[in-house]
């Protein structure tokens, strides 16, 4: 990672690296990201921001139509965000545009029946069931 002055703009190259500032302002070109596979068939994702000490993470996710996540249990605060498609569990659905935040100690199975591109925030790990 470079350094870079604090007044110069996120990157417009290909690299996807973070550019910290001298701020601690970390720019990140997500469409220079390459997609990698999630845990969860039929999905793939980016890794936009994680820190393994605290087990926070932010994950852009692109899912198929049809992809289901498996049974999980999240062991604190989760926020998702609805960019395209819907996602769906037993308590209702989420769609283009909206959040969900789910509480510590919830758990769920999700489908994305049309497909969904979605952006989760993590406090700690999920629990896979």
């Amino acid at each position: 990672m470079s350094q870079v002055p604090a007044d110069t703009p996120p990157s417009s190259g290909r690299d996807s690296r973070p550019i910290p500032t001298d701020w601690g302002h970390n720019y990140v070109d997500v469409g220079a990201m390459a997609w990698q596979q999630s845990p969860t068939p039929g999905s793939r994702q980016k890794v936009l921001y994680d820190d393994p000490a605290s087990g926070r993470r932010t994950v852009l996710f692109d899912a198929a139509p049809g992809a289901t996540i498996a049974l999980h249990e999240h062991p604190d605060i989760e926020q998702t965000f609805i960019l395209e498609g819907r996602l769906v569990d037993h308590m209702g659905e989420c769609t283009a545009g909206n959040f969900v935040w789910r509480s510590p100690g919830s758990r769920h199975t999700a489908h994305c029946p049309d497909g969904a591109r979605y952006i989760v925030f993590f406090m700690k790990p999920i629990k896979r069931l």
